[in-house]
């Protein structure tokens, strides 16, 4: 956790610490993709390197997750063994959590304790598209991974309850969402409780379905603010590059 998501969590508490005593939320913008560089393929070669070393922890926790002899893969269900039920439950999962997280998103707004969030500051090159893919990708592995698959093996073995796994896994996504203020904070718990309930729930132990869910509503977010008409995204209280 040091290494990857608590530190976030720990940086996104910071931040919104300085967000508050700057001013309101409502007034204030965060990007989720920022560009590296105004050179186009060394901007490109940044998110790439940018993503490879973020996905180290998830390495991390699955090396550290085998030791006795176990498949870590197998453990946390990040395998292949179940492709159609994992992907059916990854696109019905991303559509409970992604509607009603618009919906807080845009209360927040409306509300003034959101940040208007820029999902992609990057320029339109040839590239774009498949970059931001690949980040929700990366998105989607360690925070299923980490935050779920990983922290609930261990509390397991420490005889941790299911509610007191569950309500730490929220707590800590939420935490690490911060920076955009209250509303994604709320939400992201939300999301934790319905994702880490998922994975623990009896006979179940995957996280594969949580992973799918998780890029595809990253996919959406990064994607399509690339690609629907800026009216829209004001309408809905997203930041539009000026």
């Amino acid at each position: 956790m040091g290494l990857s998501l608590g530190k976030s969590g720990v940086y996104a508490v910071v931040a919104i610490i300085a967000a508050l005593t700057r001013g309101p939320l409502g007034e204030q913008t965060t990007s989720l993709n920022p560009s590296q560089s105004p050179r186009p393929y060394l901007d490109l070669t940044y998110q790439l390197l940018s993503i490879a070393f973020t996905l180290v922890p998830v390495a991390l926790a699955l090396y550290l997750l085998s030791d006795r002899g176990h498949n870590p893969w197998r453990l946390i269900g990040l395998d292949a063994r179940r492709p159609g039920r994992d992907l059916l439950w990854g696109v019905g999962l991303g559509a409970v959590i992604g509607i009603p997280g618009l919906g807080l998103y845009v209360a927040g707004r409306a509300l003034g304790i959101t940040v208007a969030v820029q999902a992609s500051a990057l320029d339109p090159y040839w590239w774009t598209v498949p970059v931001l893919v690949l980040a929700a990708l990366k998105n989607g592995l360690i925070e299923e991974v980490v935050v779920v698959g990983y922290l609930a093996e261990r509390l397991t073995e420490k005889r941790w309850s299911p509610v007191a796994i569950v309500l730490l896994s929220a707590v800590i996504r939420g935490s690490y969402h911060l920076y955009q203020g209250w509303g994604p904070f709320f939400a992201n718990m939300l999301m934790g409780v319905i994702f880490a309930s998922f994975y623990l729930s009896k006979g179940r132990r995957r996280v594969l379905p949580l992973v799918v869910a998780h890029t595809l509503l990253d996919v959406t977010a990064f994607v399509g603010y690339q690609l629907l008409p800026e009216e829209w995204l004001t309408a809905i209280g997203v930041s539009v590059a000026g």
